[in-house]
């Protein structure tokens, strides 16, 4: 069914269970929001347990979001970059909510620096937290995803793009990146027997968030669409029959779009459609 306005989705995530990675703020937290208007459950691992000086949000005020928006929260305090932070997140999830249905790798670090510029500290952690952490998170839930009547992971990563303009242009970044949507494509294969879907998911325009806006303040933010159009194309796609949805990279107007979607300007902040800051790898 077409519409005009933001997708509004008959389908539930009532009484599921999420594991996010990150979520404090940002796309994860419009995600997260989303499913909690359905009553769903969701466990968030994040590192701000304190506010920081510069971004808004920790792990247990979006908690409190999420509470009052309809939904259970579990806030643990966690570096996806850490062994036992992840399998203690994953157990505590499995303890709390008994089970986990669905995996959202959200967390991710950006450093577009050049070769040149970029320390090896800052490709070290991309590394370890957009593409180790990406793999360890959804390994150390499968076998919580298995018992899950309609299993997903959704990795928030963009198409592999073997253009080089991205890897000639931020290298260090787009290698991280990749390796996210690697495990995408990795993974959507050695499960397809299992029926655990595994997607990636990935903005056409640049969003606002905090990042966005370190990056090019209140200009790029103007030129971006809201968190809201990422968090309905996530649902959209967790609410489908995880057997029929798989091995997709999916960006959030294809998803839309599929759902019937037309008209996407109600997501944006104010610039005209045509004036719409690109995203990365498209």
């Amino acid at each position: 069914m077409t519409s005009n306005t933001p997708f509004v989705n008959t389908r539930s995530l009532s009484g599921r269970t999420i594991l996010m990675s990150g979520g404090s703020r940002g796309i994860g937290l419009a995600i997260a929001l989303r499913a909690a208007a359905d009553g769903a459950n969701i466990a968030i691992m994040a590192k701000t347990a304190e506010p920081h000086p510069k971004l808004q949000g920790t792990v247990y005020t979006a908690a409190e979001q999420l509470e009052a928006a309809g939904g259970k929260a579990l806030p643990i305090i966690g570096d996806v970059r850490n062994d036992d932070d992840v399998a203690r997140a994953v157990a505590e999830t499995v303890e709390t909510f008994g089970g986990i249905d669905i995996v959202v790798n959200n967390a991710s670090a950006i450093d577009l620096r050049s070769t040149d510029d970029v320390t090896m500290k800052s490709y070290d952690l991309m590394a370890d937290i957009n593409t180790r952490g990406t793999f360890m998170l959804s390994k150390f839930s499968l076998d919580a995803l298995r018992r899950s009547e309609n299993p997903h992971i959704l990795t928030l990563s963009p198409p592999l793009n073997l253009d080089p303009k991205w890897a000639g242009s931020y290298l260090a970044y787009t290698m991280a990146k990749y390796g996210m949507s690697l495990t995408t494509l990795g993974l959507a294969e050695e499960l397809k027997d299992d029926g655990v879907a595994v997607n990636s998911l990935w903005p056409v325009t640049a969003i606002d968030t905090a990042a966005i806006r370190n990056l090019g303040g209140e200009k790029m933010a103007a030129a971006s669409r809201s968190s809201d159009i990422m968090a309905d194309a996530a649902h959209a796609v967790l609410t489908r029959p995880s057997r029929e949805t798989t091995g997709n990279f999916y960006t959030d107007e294809q998803v839309l779009r599929e759902e019937g979607i037309t008209d996407f300007r109600p997501y944006s902040l104010g610039a005209p459609e045509d004036k719409l800051m690109q995203d990365f790898f498209l």
